[in-house]
């Protein structure tokens, strides 16, 4: 434990990427493969499920070290970070404290924890803090707490496993997706210099793009793109290996389940394909808004109604692998082709059609793309994706050739009525904020937002929180209606969870707008003309 303590103090302790990439290899090269393996299983973003609440935990340290529960209640809204407080009141070890290896705590101190009951509960949790030093016993509670992030991200991860083992980054990438279990036999089984070596249900890496950086004509000539709708979906990969067909979600989630009509037209599809592709709710020919998908996110039962009223397609822009030969190297134009003619083969029936084929925009100038990509939300897209004709499907995040042409988000002027302490570095600042729109002489809150922000500004809006607090909540402050920002959002459905009527998606702050008295904020009325707008 006290190698991996020392593991998370190096990768905080800095933001350059070399610095990182270099404690993971020292750590990497060192740590017993059950160990490695759960380092690796929590610095690629696992986590188990919570098994103890915060409000447990504090009534715990409060008994333990005789601290009055309205001081440890008052300290962690001082610290907003859990972890930390519970470590910042704990007294210190006598001694240097146990140091077990880490799989041993993780399989004897934290995955134990959802099996048990309170009383249980609470005397392992004493009994891990009286073993551990301070820095331990910080690493563990993000860990019980599914908290544990330390600034790096999984390319870092890959980047440094692969420096160890003697691999490709691209090869390390793919062995890490689907399903992969924290253990030293798997452990051993990433850093095998075999390359060759495959699970036929592991996806690939996804390909991400950025977001278009000025005009597209700085892309050169337009004959060298290919330009595709960008759809406000659920990525996924959608794979046939063994007779087998298995969906697999950005987020490495497997879904098969939870999209049967997908599965079962992908079940003609040949051994040894994978297509990329966008989950849609579909219907007549068309997406329907991404809130009808929500319906379907998570769901271990699907009833005959919800089947029938969030029905669900895959639109595929990609073929990655084709009779189990990789294509990932091979151009995009090349892909393509292969890709029309397989999709072209696929049964056509109304009950069968739930896989369909990513239609190609085809412009005559960048001036024309920019109109067409004015109709975006007519077509029920978030703009463009712009990608180089040659080129290959890459690992990750790489600037060059995909890019995301994205339409103006929608925005409107709103006025903020309330606002709560942020978590982590912004503990003590007020920088989660609630904001209401106008419904005559009322203003109704519509939508939360914490980015947009400089940090001069959240000092700003903080004095102005701590000096105009009307009403405290626990930890919400009722603010006087003064500050009027200007809120950006992708998307807006209905609502009967919210007072609005309304639900926004992605919604931040564009900008302060300090040249606006709140009398000139937007109205319910504007956010229902929005709706009417995505509605049709």
């Amino acid at each position: 434990m006290q190698r991996f303590t020392q593991l998370y103090s190096e990768l905080d302790e800095t933001n350059k990427t070399n610095a990182k990439v270099a404690a993971l290899e020292k750590y990497f090269r060192s740590a017993p493969p059950a160990d490695a393996a759960w380092a690796l299983y929590y610095l690629t973003g696992n986590r188990q499920r919570r098994a103890i609440s915060g409000a447990q935990l504090r009534d715990w340290v409060s008994q333990e070290t005789g601290f009055a529960p309205w001081l440890v209640e008052e300290s962690y809204h001082a610290v907003g970070d859990i972890a930390e407080t519970l470590t910042l009141l704990l007294p210190d070890l006598d001694g240097d404290g146990a140091d077990k290896p880490l799989h041993q705590v993780v399989q004897g101190q934290v995955l134990p924890l959802a099996d048990l009951d309170g009383a249980a509960q609470q005397a392992l949790v004493v009994a891990t803090w009286r073993q551990m030093d301070r820095q331990q016993r910080f690493v563990w509670h993000k860990l019980i707490t599914g908290a544990f992030r330390v600034g790096v991200g999984r390319t870092l991860v890959v980047r440094a496993l692969a420096n160890v083992a003697g691999i490709d980054k691209a090869v390390m990438a793919h062995r890490l997706m689907g399903e992969w279990q924290p253990n030293a036999a798997a452990y051993r089984a990433l850093l095998d210099p075999d390359t060759e070596q495959a699970d036929h249900s592991r996806p690939y890496p996804f390909y991400l793009a950025y977001q278009l950086e000025g005009e597209p004509e700085s892309l050169g000539p337009l004959a060298d793109w290919q330009i595709e709708w960008k759809w406000d979906g659920i990525r996924a990969q959608l794979i046939k290996r063994n007779g087998d067909v298995l969906i697999w979600s950005r987020g490495e989630e497997l879904v098969t389940d939870a999209y049967p009509e997908v599965a079962a037209v992908a079940a003609a599809l040949p051994d040894g394909t994978v297509l990329d592709g966008e989950l849609l709710a579909w219907q007549d020919d068309g997406p329907l808004p991404f809130n009808v998908l929500q319906q379907r996110i998570g769901r271990k039962r699907l009833t005959a109604k919800l089947l029938n009223d969030a029905p669900v397609a895959i639109m595929v822009y990609d073929l990655l692998e084709w009779r189990g030969q990789d294509l990932r190297s091979q151009p995009l134009h090349a892909r393509r082709q292969l890709l029309e003619a397989l999709v072209a083969q696929l049964p056509t029936s109304d009950e069968t059609l739930a896989i369909h084929l990513s239609p190609l925009v085809q412009p005559s100038s960048w001036a024309d793309a920019t109109a067409l990509r004015d109709e975006s939300r007519a077509n029920r897209a978030e703009g463009f994706m712009l990608k180089r004709l040659d080129s290959s499907y890459q690992v990750g995040r790489i600037k060059g050739d995909w890019w995301k042409w994205k339409i103006d988000p929608f925005t409107v002027d709103a006025v903020m009525i309330y606002a709560q302490r942020g978590s982590g570095r912004r503990a003590s600042l007020y920088t989660d904020y609630t904001f209401a729109v106008w419904d005559g002489e009322e203003l109704v809150p519509f939508a939360k937002a914490y980015s947009g922000l400089t940090d001069a500004e959240i000092q700003q809006v903080d004095a102005f929180v701590r000096r105009n607090t009307k009403e405290r909540f626990g930890p919400v402050r009722s603010v006087t209606p003064e500050l009027v920002m200007e809120i950006a959002f992708e998307g807006i459905q209905k609502s009967t969870r919210h007072k609005s009527g309304v639900a926004l998606r992605f919604p931040r702050i564009a900008r302060w707008r300090k040249d606006k008295p709140i009398a000139e904020a937007d109205t319910i009325e504007t956010l229902r003309s929005l709706l009417a707008e995505v509605n049709g």
